[in-house]
């Protein structure tokens, strides 16, 4: 990450929870070049932001890189399993410095 953080950057702990449940890349499918921890910390910039995605700061990747992540993610349940992954990590009593993003 070659910019300053954005107080909705995932911390390193919430990213080791978080980057497992990035799907991988398909077979014979092109090999990523955008950083997925990037393509998160974007999504929860406009989520905490409430702005476009046009309106995302260019220190992210493309907005339209990002907006493709969200809904693929979307459409295939991925923030859903993230979610229910935070949930948990919190019902247990998550009591890192850190834990998750109010």
């Amino acid at each position: 990450m070659n910019r300053k953080p954005y107080n909705t950057d995932v911390s390193d702990e919430e990213w080791t929870i978080l980057e497992p449940l990035i799907p991988a890349v398909q077979p014979g499918g092109r090999p990523r070049f955008r950083n997925m921890r990037e393509i998160v910390n974007a999504v929860f910039y406009i989520q905490r932001a409430g702005c476009a995605w046009r309106l995302l700061p260019h220190e992210f990747p493309p907005w339209q890189t990002v907006y493709y992540y969200f809904r693929t993610w979307r459409v295939a349940g991925v923030w859903e399993t993230m979610l229910s992954t935070v949930r948990e990590q919190v019902h247990q009593g998550c009591h890192h410095t850190q834990c998750w993003h109010p």
